[in-house]
């Protein structure tokens, strides 16, 4: 049973309900009204659950050195040696296959092949380059940006500008949000060697560019599902307002680049997300 909870923690719960929200609003997003295909959903979040859940295990066993240096991740399975790599990996592979192959025979083939990307990119390409490059958080961003795009060609069996619009909303937000939590933990970064951005410029001041500037482009990309269809003017109005607010808290982490204004952005940016997606879904036109 301990060995259960141990590999279960492997697959970051947290992680992987973030995930599942984002593929089951793509998925609401996508469908008619009265026609909500609950089965085909159910399909869906459980055959991601366990792609995501497992590609997040491999991350783990690619990263077991690296946590076992920052304070914050030494406690995790791997570097507290209650999980084996080779189980970790064995584990992680498993069920990984399991997932992709289940969306493959529950749901259909492209959403597969999105949370296919979505794998590749964080394992293969964001995993790795961490070591060498701060540009592996935009190909961060857009692993992370897939999941709702699944949840609408789970849908439609296809990719268009409204799933493109959910995946440029995604996109953007995540760069505010993961600049300002790797500018939080930048010496531990820096210690473990991870060349994110706030460690290969430690003066703070392309972080800064970065997170004001993608703000602004959220701002106005959020304001998109009004103008194609998507959502209607309450949604509008919630975007723009959440938008400034988040904007402002990036703008005051400019200004002051202070560990206290990267966590105060950071907790702002975590409530931006559900708010802007709850009231897309509930103000859907």
């Amino acid at each position: 049973m301990r060995q259960a909870k141990n590999l279960f923690a492997l697959t970051k719960p947290r992680l992987v309900l973030m995930v599942l929200v984002t593929v089951g609003a793509g998925f609401y997003l996508a469908s008619q009204e009265k026609t909500i295909n609950w089965i085909s959903l159910i399909h869906l979040l459980l055959g991601t659950a366990l792609a995501a859940g497992g590609s997040l295990a491999l991350n783990q066993y690619m990263e077991r050195d690296i946590d076992g240096i920052m304070g914050r991740t030494q406690s995790r399975p791997l570097p507290g040696r209650r999980v084996s790599p080779t189980e970790a990996l064995l584990f992680g592979i498993t069920i990984t296959a399991i997932g992709q192959l289940y969306l493959i025979l529950t749901v259909n083939l492209l959403a597969s092949a999105v949370i296919f990307v979505v794998i590749v990119t964080y394992l293969f390409v964001y995993t790795p380059l961490k070591r060498r490059d701060p540009i592996s958080t935009f190909f961060g961003s857009i692993s992370g940006a897939l999941p709702p795009v699944a949840g609408w060609v789970a849908v439609t069996g296809q990719l268009n500008r409204e799933s493109w619009v959910l995946f440029g909303i995604l996109f953007l937000w995540q760069l505010p949000h993961s600049l300002a939590l790797a500018w939080m933990y930048r010496h531990e970064y820096a210690k473990a060697g991870v060349r994110l951005l706030p460690v290969a410029h430690p003066n703070g001041k392309s972080t800064a560019f970065h997170i004001v500037f993608h703000s602004i482009l959220l701002l106005l990309v959020a304001s998109f599902p009004k103008f194609i269809g998507l959502a209607g003017w309450v949604y509008f109005a919630f975007a723009l307002v959440c938008g400034f607010v988040l904007l402002a808290f990036s703008i005051i982490f400019a200004l002051s680049r202070t560990t206290l204004a990267a966590k105060r952005l950071m907790h702002v940016s975590l409530l931006y997300l559900p708010i802007v997606f709850l009231v897309m879904i509930i103000d859907k036109a």
